[in-house]
């Protein structure tokens, strides 16, 4: 009876000291911490799992965007008790090494020397080893960008046009033969497959023909499932260096294992072949790792990773949603469809040059859906760099030194200011001279990030989605998909706050995006469609 009395005082100890400690750690963090002047969500005040919880329910990009509606017009406001999401452009200031102030734009939030990537990125590094994407120190990461310019240049680029071109080509036969059979298509599907063919072919010369076989199509659900882990990673950063992160290893062990099976052999394929003769990713890489005995312990292992993803969803994600708002903006679709049909005389001519570039509409169109539907759509978290000692003041306040602080492209890119009517998909925003009350629309784009961390792949990138959406047009016209299909990939009337919007192409933040949709129900031109039938 002693023992039992004993254990439940001491149990009661324990339970009052729990208590009494995160009473007192709220109360620090509501009335001492650093950030406590900054408004925000109330629970976000106390603790990272309010930013943790929408990053697991994938709407992380919405609540910055309400968040920032409420709170953050003219300042930063805070997101987490170490976390400040800056949303206003204009309204930076980083403090130089003589105290003067300089003024910069948020953009220059990521192109400013005395600012890093923030630690929580080292979630994503296995075995200390970085790639491009997850490399916080500046030297490692200017080596690792020097190291893959050269795949990314205009000369390479065009060398890798006709590979291109090709799966491009097998989508518009897919496409053809889904018209014929009158099935409508779910273009994010399509998307990916053909986004997942492209980038593996152009990063180690490997034929995954994801658009003509289901075996791999297990790809990409197994990428959207780990940049959604990653993303919480990010932002409960606490969870990474625990055991949670083994238990979930083991319980997705099959999936995970199977992708990196996949790409073990995909890796050492091309090794075998050496890099005399190919052109690829690989050929510009390939002193990361010259042991095929060692292949996923070192850095070949986690640029390739790096290479698939970045290649893959946000090239898919961008596809499906121009033709998402193309096929819901009747006046935008045949402006598009009369410059695309009226510039090119034959097939042969849709290819990279002047012609394409002259087709201004075009790249309109694929900005415009950038900016409604980031492929990245949340924020790419910063830091003042260790190394820095002065003052770090955004919109005239310091800011501790830890704290992690960003813009997310999803709320910049719907800011009234700059994008007036911003929920509208408007092209002409994109053309020659547009602003917006004196600023200018480009000032606050971000779909690619900006300095020195931007995607390294942006040529690469207009160059894939201009061919996709240019080639569609001359071959087919589409519409949404009759009946409930084709509502799938707006928003829903009456739906949770942000996903209301019966004209926006919804996004879940994974870090990249997912999606679904939309339907199309194609329709071949003329005798144009002969020519993906013939078996050149």
């Amino acid at each position: 009876m002693a023992l039992l009395d004993y254990t439940s005082s001491s149990l009661a100890y324990a339970i009052s000291l729990i208590t009494s400690s995160v009473l007192i750690y709220a109360s620090y963090l509501i009335l001492l911490h650093p950030l406590r002047k900054f408004p925000g969500p109330p629970l976000a005040r106390v603790t990272d799992w309010f930013a943790g919880v929408h990053a697991f329910k994938k709407d992380l990009h919405l609540e910055i965007l309400r968040t920032h509606d409420k709170y953050g017009d003219h300042q930063p406001y805070s997101l987490g008790e170490s976390s400040i999401a800056v949303q206003e452009v204009g309204s930076i200031h980083i403090s130089s090494p003589t105290c003067m102030q300089q003024k910069l734009s948020s953009a220059e939030i990521y192109q400013n020397g005395r600012v890093s990537k923030s630690h929580t990125y080292g979630s994503a590094v296995r075995n200390n080893v970085d790639n491009v994407f997850t490399a916080r120190d500046k030297r490692v990461h200017q080596a690792k960008r020097k190291m893959i310019s050269p795949a990314l240049t205009e000369r390479a680029v065009k060398s890798f046009e006709p590979s291109l071109t090709e799966h491009i080509t097998v989508y518009l036969k897919q496409i053809l033969n889904a018209s014929q059979a009158s099935k409508p298509v779910n273009m994010s599907e399509r998307a990916r497959y053909l986004a997942l063919d492209i980038v593996t072919q152009l990063s180690f010369g490997y034929a995954l023909q994801a658009q003509t076989s289901d075996e791999n199509h297990f790809v990409s659900n197994a990428l959207a499932f780990g940049l959604w882990r990653g993303n919480v990673w990010h932002h409960l950063f606490f969870l990474s260096k625990f055991w949670v992160y083994s238990i979930w290893d083991r319980v997705f062990f099959e999936s995970r294992e199977k992708y990196s099976q996949l790409l073990d052999r995909m890796i050492r394929s091309r090794m075998a072949r050496g890099t005399n003769g190919e052109r690829d990713f690989y050929s510009f890489i390939s002193e990361l790792d010259p042991d095929p005995d060692n292949v996923r312990k070192g850095g070949l292992w986690w640029e390739a990773h790096f290479l698939v993803v970045a290649g893959s969803d946000t090239t898919a994600t961008t596809i499906a949603a121009t033709l998402f708002y193309l096929s819901r903006n009747p006046r935008c679709y045949q402006q598009l469809a009369n410059e695309i049909r009226s510039t090119f005389t034959c097939t042969q001519d849709i290819k990279g040059g002047p012609q394409l570039a002259s087709c201004h509409y075009l790249r309109a169109c694929i900005d415009e859906a950038l900016r409604l539907s980031p492929p990245v759509p949340g924020t790419l978290w910063r830091t003042q760099d260790p190394d820095d000692d002065q003052p770090l003041v955004i919109d005239g306040h310091v800011i501790p030194k830890g704290t992690i602080f960003g813009v997310s492209s999803y709320a910049i890119h719907h800011n009234e200011a700059y994008f007036p009517n911003s929920f509208a998909f408007k092209p002409e925003r994109w053309l020659e001279g547009h602003t917006a009350g004196g600023k200018h629309t480009s000032d606050a784009f971000a779909a690619f990030s900006v300095g020195a961390r931007s995607c390294a792949g942006k040529p690469m990138a207009y160059l894939e989605l201009s061919l996709v959406i240019a080639r569609m047009l001359w071959y087919f016209d589409f519409e949404p998909a009759s009946g409930s299909l084709g509502e799938v990939g707006g928003g829903m009337a009456g739906g949770p706050t942000g996903r209301e919007r019966l004209g926006e192409f919804q996004l879940e933040d994974i870090f990249t995006a997912r999606h679904d949709g939309p339907y199309l129900a194609f329709h071949p031109r003329g005798e144009l469609w002969k020519e993906l039938e013939s078996p050149s």
